[in-house]
């Protein structure tokens, strides 16, 4: 994911997807996917700037390689921040959907009337166990209890 001025992307967004790929070329990335994906109001200003444009990126490129890619970023006046992940234990239909640019689908889970939330269960593995159910909810005070030791 890189971050770039959202005035500079709008004015020059040819000029834009060039840098980032020339970077990920210096890196002998193989690029699959390059794409906008948001512009937003930034939590905080970078560099004077308020907003900001993402661009969504998929690339194959070796390992040793990333810190040159993140270096390059730090030397551009173009892109403002990088973020690099691996897509390694990301499911292959959650990045066929990134690439093709579709919405996440949300499924609500069906609840029994008059039940509460459920917890979510762990990505991998079985139900949630003692350990993963998180600080117990502190029990309710009525007026009459004391709390004084």
């Amino acid at each position: 994911m890189f971050l770039v001025d959202s005035a500079l992307a709008t004015a020059d967004w040819e000029g834009t997807l060039a840098s980032v790929e020339n970077i990920l070329k210096r890196a002998d990335a193989e690029v699959v996917s390059l794409r906008k994906w948001d512009e937003r109001k930034l939590a905080y200003d970078i560099e004077h700037k308020s907003r900001g444009t993402y661009i969504l990126s998929y690339f194959k490129a070796d390992t040793q390689r990333i810190g040159g890619i993140e270096k390059d970023v730090q030397l551009s006046e173009k892109i403002m921040r990088v973020l690099i992940l691996t897509t390694e234990g990301r499911p292959q239909d959650m990045i066929d959907r990134d690439i093709a640019g579709l919405p996440r689908q949300a499924v609500p889970e069906p609840q029994a009337e008059g039940e509460g939330p459920r917890r979510p269960e762990p990505a991998i593995g079985g139900p949630v166990g003692v350990a993963d159910m998180g600080e117990p909810e502190p029990e309710p005070v009525s007026e009459g209890d004391s709390q004084e030791a």
